[in-house]
């Protein structure tokens, strides 16, 4: 595979309801980590640190530019503060995949002195499975 920028990304929420929303039209831009946790194991009878990896984690925040449409980015959202429930978020970039579980934490709506509208909306793992490129 080629080196390519983020030019063309798909990004997929779903709503409230389970129904995945594709609202890329709405997303500025993303930032996604998959971080490892690592846990100390040094001995006493050792001069540096060893280390063994743990569980691994997810977070991404998404941002954009206010759309009250239907099924578009503020219908995905809007219910972020009145609802616990965890929504599938898939992210594609060429042919490649990042779909997990996730919670998400916020949904802040920033108007400018500008008048520009805009939002960010952080999410966490959840349920416990690995994120993996597909």
């Amino acid at each position: 595979m080629a080196k390519e920028s983020g030019i063309v990304a798909i990004v997929a929420v779903d709503d409230s309801g389970g129904s995945a929303r594709t609202i890329s039209n709405d997303i500025t831009d993303f930032s996604i980590s998959t971080p490892r946790n690592m846990i100390t194991i040094t001995g006493l009878d050792k001069l540096a640190e060893e280390r063994a990896q743990g569980l691994a984690d997810f977070s991404l925040t998404l941002n954009g530019v206010f759309d009250d449409g239907s099924n578009l980015a503020h219908a995905v959202f809007a219910t972020v503060p009145s609802s616990s429930v965890a929504r599938t978020v898939t992210i594609t970039i060429s042919d490649q995949a990042l779909p997990n579980e996730t919670f998400f934490t916020d949904y802040a709506i920033t108007r400018s002195a500008a008048a520009e509208l805009t939002w960010s909306a952080p999410g966490v793992l959840t349920g416990g499975v690995v994120p993996t490129w597909a």
